[in-house]
């Protein structure tokens, strides 16, 4: 109680943003942090002396605002994610404090140009996709509405892997964001936890007395934290997204080294990087298994010691931690927090199983990603047993607890008993961690309404029955700062001439935009912004792969995940087909387009791998076939990140997602691309429900079988190969791909991917395929009218501000965590 911060301390006076005083830090940084003259500055330092002019600016902000929650004893909110794709964070930084001019002014006073500096930043590449994206927009948010709030998570050295091809094929490589140090991070040596594995669990007490149980691991690292300030929009708040590191108890062992065993001894070191050093590591071995289960407790554990070391500074004890604490799991990822704040109530600090559990289950709440089971984590009992021998104990007695409680209702079978055990008996005895994520939140929220529906109904149906008042609603959101005005700042420039900028603050303020969506002036500008911004994107595709696109064309993009349930190939086949089109019946009126693709697939996941070899086999043969006379180009762009979204988002003319209803959670590309004047083709599956309920359903363009009908299909036994015969153009496209006209080198490449198109055809790709033809016809009647084409994206951009991920912030602030 002693050590806490002085919230009455007084401020440092305001730094002057005036633009000859930037330029007077920035050499100054130049100077003495870095080591350089101006003369002889690279655009390298440049950046690293801007960034810590800013960082400087920020650092006022971030002390007052945890002074400021000390003083008024808020609640704080503890995100606890695996992944946060930040990506470059200077823009947003520079925005979100109302800088950026002033800063580009003073750049340019000084000969250095913000743009070009701005694109060296390490592209943090934290995440795999939309969940770590989410992450990262939720952390900018919650700063914005004025959340107290931490984020916890693992300070990757290399992050996901970097992308390159090798004659189609995906290639993985090093992300190496860290090579060079980065100036954002503050490394905190105070903040350092042991964190154990394996071992053995002692029982200490003799007969009458009640049994401690103590934990003796047989390895320790060192969880050590690096602090990176999060400001939000104006700079309200700044929050800090808190990343742990290991470290060895022993960096050599000495006596080894001594001895001659030079590598030897430096293995604990390794060890414990290990933890660190890659995100999602292959997880086909079993040693790739325990490497992530020991990544996902190193980062847990390290978080909660670090949650209950501040509560205990400002609190007597933790009977009040529900009510100043709320921890977030996002995802299955955390979820061994639950058994590890419970040893730490337990065992560390005395409380008995019932009150642990009372504070546990009060303090969590959990957010679901996924309906896909293979995607719900669990963990072999042998492996959890023997590295957390003490966590699965406590697993044990909260199961023996859940299913006591759940046989006194009288109202369960044996078969949902079972369906809700933490413990998964069938086969290979495993640790189900959505069922241990479930039982000890209070709130389990889903990311769309469909999804939360089908939550209700499938995975948790019989969690949802024994506690039927948990699982609620949160429409994903993203933060309109980056995905609008940053990455699109010729549309914001219009929108604020338009309907002025309420918007910025608001971003429901964009309805104002509706009143100008068939004014044909407004049109014309909107598409002159769209057009420059189609520009950036070809010259980018020029400049890295050669190829020359024509900014005219119908942009066609499908970005995100490499996976079979997104329907890549859906949109290729078609692709195909379209091909076939073009060739056969040259004499029509086609629209010209342009089909992007970018995403990364996981190293292990083969079919996604064969299906990024399928685009480039594809676009090479499409591309260079004069017959079809540029009006259709395919093309792949490798290494896609944060950085090439901010790109290609606001160059799109049309939004693919078209994933098989019922297994998407939500998607957040949807909304980006949407709130960037793009027009969507898509099913019926997460948010796209509640963005055509939003845009209209004139302004969205639906194809496709819906969830329920997708899971009647499956349990029927559909005959796939006579939905194909009966499909002229899709028979066709899938023969050319199976003979090998597209893999001339090796004609039974793609013979398995379309093979179990025809035999079970699980994602529904021929089942959909002609209703897709059809709605592409549709886009195609739409674009060929710019009138109605641009009525349509206009009112997309102005009807998508209730995306925002304020708006979801707000909501969990309000109906979760009680904070704000």
């Amino acid at each position: 109680m002693n050590n806490l911060p002085k919230a009455d301390l007084p401020l440092p006076a305001p730094r002057s943003s005036q633009p000859a005083v930037l330029a007077e830090e920035i050499i100054e940084r130049l100077t003495y942090r870095i080591g350089k003259d101006a003369q002889v500055a690279k655009p390298h330092d440049w950046l690293t002396a801007t960034i810590l002019v800013i960082r400087d600016r920020i650092i006022d902000k971030w002390m007052a605002s945890t002074k400021q929650v000390y003083k008024t004893n808020a609640k704080r909110v503890y995100y606890l994610s695996l992944e946060f794709l930040i990506g470059r964070l200077m823009r947003d930084a520079i925005n979100n404090m109302g800088l950026m001019s002033e800063i580009r002014d003073a750049l340019t006073s000084l000969g250095v140009d913000l743009d070009v500096i701005a694109g060296l930043e390490p592209d943090a590449a934290l995440g795999n996709g939309g969940l770590g994206r989410l992450a990262a927009c939720f952390m900018e948010s919650m700063a914005t509405v004025d959340i107290p709030a931490y984020g916890y998570g693992i300070r990757y050295m290399h992050g996901l892997f970097r992308q390159q091809m090798a004659d189609g094929w995906q290639v993985e490589l090093p992300e190496t964001w860290l090579a060079h140090g980065n100036p954002w991070e503050f490394e905190r040596r105070e903040s350092s936890y042991e964190i154990g594995f394996g071992g053995a669990v002692e029982t200490v007490g003799g007969y009458d007395e009640t049994p401690r149980y103590v934990w003796k691991p047989a390895e320790r690292v060192i969880a050590m934290a690096y602090d990176t300030p999060v400001v939000g929009w104006r700079a309200k708040r700044v929050n800090t997204l808190r990343l742990w590191t290991a470290q060895p108890i022993d960096p050599i062992l000495l006596d080894a080294f001594n001895a001659g065993d030079h590598i030897g001894a430096l293995r604990e070191s390794n060890k414990a990087e290990t933890l660190a050093r890659v995100l999602y590591p292959a997880d086909a071995t079993p040693a790739g298994q325990e490497l992530r289960l020991r990544q996902e407790f190193f980062f847990c554990s390290a978080s909660l010691q670090d949650i209950l070391r501040r509560h205990l500074q400002q609190y007597e004890d933790f009977t009040s931690l529900p009510d100043k604490v709320s921890i977030q799991l996002n995802d299955t990822h955390p979820a061994v927090s639950i058994a590890e704040l419970m040893r730490l109530l337990i065992d560390v600090h005395n409380l008995d199983f019932e009150q642990a559990w009372d504070i546990t289950w009060r303090t969590f709440s959990y957010t679901n990603h996924t309906l896909l089971p293979e995607a719900l984590e669990s963990w072999p009992v042998p492996l959890f047993e023997r590295l957390l021998p003490r966590h699965m104990q406590l697993i044990y007695a909260i199961n023996a607890k859940v299913l006591i409680d759940a046989r006194k209702t009288k109202t369960m079978n044996d078969a949902e008993i079972r369906s809700i055990s933490l413990i998964d008996e069938t086969g290979d005895r495993r640790v189900r961690m959505g069922n241990l994520a479930f039982t000890g939140s209070h709130s389990i929220n889903g990311v769309s309404a469909l999804h939360t529906e089908l939550m209700k109904e499938t995975v948790f149906a019989d969690l949802h029955k024994l506690y039927p008042t948990r699982i609620n609603n949160k429409t994903n959101g993203i933060t309109p700062r980056r995905w609008l005005m940053q990455c699109n700042q010729g549309l914001t420039s219009l929108l604020r001439e338009t309907i002025g900028d309420g918007f910025m603050d608001d971003a429901e303020a964009l309805k104002a935009l509706d009143a100008h969506a068939d004014n044909a002036d407004f049109q014309a500008r909107f598409a002159a912004v769209k057009r420059a911004n189609k520009q950036v994107l070809s010259n980018l595709v020029a400049q890295r792969m050669g190829i020359r696109l024509d900014p005219s064309a119908m942009f066609d993009i499908q970005i995100k995940r490499i996976h079979e349930y997104k329907r890549q190939l859906l949109n290729i086949i078609e692709a195909v087909a379209l091909y076939d089109q073009i060739r056969s019946r040259p004499e029509l009126d086609w629209v010209p387009r342009v089909k992007l693709f970018a995403g990364k697939a996981a190293p292990s996941y083969h079919n996604a791998k064969l299906i990024i070899k399928l685009a480039n086999d594809v676009a090479r043969v499409i591309n260079n076939d004069p017959a079809v006379r540029g009006l259709l180009k395919v093309v792949f762009i490798p290494n896609y990140n944060v950085s090439l979204a901010e790109i290609m988002v606001p160059a799109a003319d049309l939004s693919e997602q078209i994933s098989t209803a019922g297994m998407e959670a939500s998607g957040t590309g949807n909304m980006k691309f949407a709130l960037n004047g793009a027009l969507t083709i898509g099913t019926l599956d997460g948010a796209n429900v509640e963005m055509r309920d939003h845009v209209g359903a004139d302004n969205i363009v639906i194809f496709g079988m819906t969830a329920d009908e997708v899971a009647k299909v499956r349990s029927e036994t559909p005959n796939p190969r006579a939905t194909i015969e009966n499909s002229r153009e899709l028979s066709q496209a899938l023969a050319a791909i199976a003979s090998g006209v597209f893999s001339p080198d090796d004609r039974n490449r793609f013979a398995g991917l379309v093979d179990g198109i025809y035999t079970h055809d699980w994602f529904m790709v021929a089942a959909d395929f002609d209703s897709y033809t059809r709605a592409q016809r549709e886009v195609d009647a739409i674009w060929s009218e710019p009138e109605r084409w641009y009525s349509k994206t206009i009112r997309n951009t102005a009807r998508m501000g209730w995306f925002s991920s304020d708006r979801s912030i707000r909501q969990y602030a309000k109906e979760i965590w009680r904070a704000g």
